[in-house]
């Protein structure tokens, strides 16, 4: 008898415990849900827009330096793309001046489709698309993600994944 005692509290501090857990999970839930439309979840869309508004406008205005200051001027700065990963901040405006080494070779840039998640305290998630007009008329499409991370008062980003939307290739149908 002794034995079925003991086994009812051990279920039933499990059952109790798997209770708790699963209000904890859904408590949880409810919060992640709250704090994307929350005061705080707007103020950083609206922070991190302004921020990639004033990078575009650098670009748009020839001023890759000034364009790079949304970066974090580090050895450990990490930019991806084209299938390759380039550590660093100065790595990264040498790649930047090669690939566009005249304000007339830039074009204009364009950042839509903004989606910011907040990671921690002091980091979030950006995704969205840029699109670049040359000025021959070519027309340069893709999306990025961006790791920023705050520092004092100031959001920086420490990691962008940049990939370029290349047209479908036409599948040569006398081939087959």
């Amino acid at each position: 008898m002794h034995y079925n005692s003991l086994k009812t509290r051990v279920n039933l501090s499990l059952v109790l415990f798997f209770s708790f857990l699963g209000f904890l999970a859904g408590s949880s839930a409810a919060q992640s849900v709250d704090q994307e439309t929350s005061p705080n979840s707007v103020y950083l869309q609206k922070e991190l827009e302004e921020l990639l508004e004033k990078q575009v406008s650098a670009w748009n205005d020839g001023k890759l330096d000034k364009f790079m200051d949304t970066y974090w001027k580090s050895p450990k700065l990490t930019f991806s793309s084209g299938g390759k990963t380039s550590f660093g901040w100065q790595s990264t405006l040498d790649n930047y001046k090669k690939g566009y080494p005249t304000p007339e070779k830039m074009g204009k840039l364009h950042f839509d489709e903004l989606d910011v998640t907040r990671i921690e305290a002091n980091s979030a998630l950006v995704l969205g698309n840029w699109h670049l007009r040359m000025s021959n008329g070519q027309q340069r499409d893709g999306n990025f993600t961006l790791v920023l991370r705050k520092f004092g008062d100031h959001w920086k980003i420490v990691h962008d994944h940049s990939s370029e939307l290349k047209p479908p290739a036409k599948i040569d149908e006398d081939a087959n």
